[in-house]
């Protein structure tokens, strides 16, 4: 057997369902989850579909009609969402950034280049020694993406390899997009007054395993190629809001155990009052404590879940 076969296979085992001995106080360690996403809310969900689809090369994976889910790396998504039939506005600040994770940087800036959308950097240079480079762009109704390279560096020690594991998702034929363009991961960030509280909160309650430390950033795993960092809001590009038009998204195959768990978890609040169940997913939503959205999903076996549940029931290379 290959190396890199046998140690995908190895990591992709710690996100398998194993059965605890008790649900409740039991976290992502022992749950684990099969994919990530993150939930985005526009007024004109369309457009945005067109924007990550043609202008970025993503691939639609399933269409809800008020709901669209764009598949970002090969186990992390992105839903577009109806801001009139979701659980945030989008007049609501847009306190999230989310990093696409790539290796072709400069490909990905002289192609962004040709393409007329808003950038929010003006320029990009890579500097010789740094643990990470990158440039920002901003989508249709103002989410901010970041096209970010992890570099060899003490910082990465512990997230390197877990990237190399991965191959980008190449974009899709036809859309436009360079061939050889794509991204490998995810890493969603969220904006945080008490960061000494937060990830306590994650690693203590949640169950996440630091993999990056960054010092006024946190970077955790969440699923084969997605990960989600909490920021020292006085350091990143957005700062605290009260109100906050994003939802993350841990994808599982044992929604039960983690409701069980999260649920009787006296230091998490409940938005969900119950475990919905819906003709095309389970679901309940937590509050984080400072007031982000928390939700985790199963997709049942339906036509409208077909492509997607086949990303998510594949077996990396």
């Amino acid at each position: 057997m290959h190396y890199k076969t046998l140690i995908t296979i190895l990591f992709l085992s710690s996100f398998l369902l194993l059965t605890p001995n008790s649900k409740a106080q039991v976290g992502f360690q022992e749950l684990g989850t099969t994919a990530s996403n993150v939930f985005f809310y526009y007024e004109d969900v369309d457009a945005a579909s067109d924007f990550y689809q043609k202008v970025l090369g993503l691939r639609l994976v399933a269409d809800y009609g008020f709901a669209k889910i764009i598949q970002v790396a090969p186990k992390s998504f992105i839903t577009l969402v109806d801001h009139t039939r979701g659980m945030h506005q989008s007049d609501e600040p847009k306190t999230v950034a989310i990093a696409l994770v790539t290796d072709q940087l400069d490909g990905w800036w002289q192609y962004l280049q040709s393409r007329e959308i808003e950038m929010r950097s003006k320029e990009f240079t890579a500097k010789a020694g740094s643990a990470h480079d990158g440039f920002v762009a901003v989508d249709p109704e103002g989410y901010l993406l970041e096209f970010e390279r992890f570099n060899e560096h003490a910082e990465n020690v512990d997230f390197l390899p877990v990237l190399e594991q991965l191959d980008d998702l190449a974009a899709v034929a036809n859309s436009g997009v360079p061939a050889e363009l794509g991204f490998k991961a995810t890493v969603v960030w969220f904006y945080y007054k008490d960061m000494a509280r937060m990830q306590q909160f994650y690693e203590k309650e949640i169950g996440l395993r630091l993999i990056a430390d960054q010092g006024w950033a946190k970077i955790y795993q969440i699923g084969p190629s997605g990960f989600f960092g909490l920021v020292d809001e006085q350091r990143g590009m957005h700062r605290f809001t009260q109100d906050k038009a994003v939802t993350l998204s841990f994808i599982t195959a044992d929604i039960e155990g983690w409701y069980e768990s999260v649920s009787q978890n006296p230091a998490i609040e409940m938005r969900s009052g119950e475990l919905s169940d819906t003709s095309r997913y389970r679901a309940f939503v937590a509050y984080d404590p400072e007031g982000y959205y928390l939700e985790w999903d199963w997709f049942k076996d339906t036509a409208e879940n077909t492509s997607l549940n086949a990303v998510i029931d594949s077996v990396l290379p």
